[in-house]
């Protein structure tokens, strides 16, 4: 077996553990693989969004199993996150989507210290409100395409910071991530010529390697512990992006 692949499998397989038990970082853990290989950023975007296609719909099956889904919240996210994706996607191959990043990466470090401060401060419990969540998931649909990542961190992390139930959120924003991300990539495959077959292959499986037990660490993690994770990724990965960012620039 071609060490490229053993190598692909096994970022797959951690970005999918951390992903499915915390809603995030799957895309942001791949891309950082393919573009320390030197892969083009569009290129990256794509690879990224072939793979999650097989990985979000193991995941989002295997929460489907755990009963980590919310159905009224997956149906508010399904539709206007498709909706943003594909526009997303669409204007990524007209327009550089590295200058949304700072803005994006400043909002997720204010939203992960806000998560922190829920967790030691307040209860968590599900919210009584309605989450609205229709512009939420355009905007994450959108950032996620443009960006090359960012639907878990912006959609589940605001989620998570109104009070709604870890888990369900969790749950929910995977399931509602394999249909934005099938559109995405059928977007993509318009303007983009599919290359890096090896890795895909590995991201692939590494990925449904791992989605079945990362669904299970999201049942049985507790609240105020997922909280604390999701808020102290977020912080971390955000803070290495808006470096990188503001250096480059």
């Amino acid at each position: 077996m071609p060490p490229v692949l053993l190598i692909a499998i096994f970022v797959g397989l951690i970005g999918q553990i951390v992903d499915g038990t915390l809603g995030m970082a799957y895309g942001v853990t791949c891309s950082s693989f393919l573009l320390a290989l030197g892969t083009a950023p569009a290129m990256v975007s794509y690879s990224v969004k072939v793979s999650e296609i097989f990985t979000t719909g193991v995941s989002g099956i295997s929460h489907l199993f755990h009963q980590n889904v919310d159905k009224t919240l997956f149906l508010e996210l399904c539709v206007p996150g498709v909706i943003g994706g594909v526009t997303g996607a669409y204007l990524l191959s007209n327009f550089p989507g590295e200058k949304f990043k700072p803005w994006i990466s400043a909002y997720l470090i204010l939203m992960g210290a806000y998560i922190l401060y829920r967790s030691n401060h307040k209860p968590i419990s599900i919210s009584p409100e309605p989450a609205k969540a229709i512009p939420l998931a355009l905007t994450g649909g959108f950032l996620d395409a443009v960006g090359g990542g960012g639907w878990g961190p912006v959609v589940a992390s605001t989620l998570l910071a109104k009070g709604h139930q870890p888990r369900m959120v969790i749950g929910s924003v995977n399931m509602a991530e394999f249909f934005v991300t099938l559109s995405q990539a059928l977007t993509f495959f318009f303007f983009l010529k599919l290359e890096n077959l090896p890795l895909i292959a590995g991201l692939i499986l590494g990925g449904v390697i791992a989605a079945p037990f990362a669904a299970k660490l999201c049942k049985i993690l507790p609240a105020k512990t997922m909280m604390r994770l999701v808020g102290a990724l977020l912080i971390l990965v955000s803070a290495r992006t808006l470096f990188l960012a503001l250096r480059g620039s």
